[in-house]
């Protein structure tokens, strides 16, 4: 790994930090929203009940797509993230004996592209920006 900036003037060390501690913390919040949704207990043991196969899903995405080579870009990251957090909870969630149903799926599809995705493209618009 280089230790030359990127255009943002961000390290690239620092940037994949930042990506995956901003997918650990979104895929939190979509738990969190979710319990609260459906008026469930146990607030911070709860939400790491509901979201670690989720947060499981996005490792095991990190590693397949690579994602510490390009943490910031959509095609790069942000679909092996969100496709691996979506599959992987599901899975983990089946085995598991947690509800897996065609409304929750389609809820988490869009809810976790929306996060995991969203902000990598707002990040993509910034840097459009600055560079041109």
């Amino acid at each position: 790994m280089s230790f030359t900036k990127t255009p943002g003037g961000v390290r690239p060390g620092r940037l994949v930090i930042a990506a995956a501690a901003a997918d650990f913390l979104l895929i939190l919040v979509f738990a969190a929203i979710g319990r609260d949704a459906h008026a469930r207990g146990d607030i911070i043991s709860g939400v790491f009940l509901t979201a670690w196969p989720f947060l499981a899903g996005a490792a095991a995405g990190w590693v397949a797509g690579r994602a510490w080579r390009a943490p910031m870009s959509v095609p790069k990251a942000g679909l092996w993230v969100w496709l691996g957090s979506l599959i992987g909870g599901m899975v983990l969630r089946a085995l598991t004996g947690q509800t897996v149903v065609v409304p929750f799926v389609v809820v988490a599809l869009l809810s976790l592209g929306l996060l995991l995705l969203g902000y990598r493209a707002l990040y993509a618009l910034v840097a459009r920006r600055r560079g041109a």
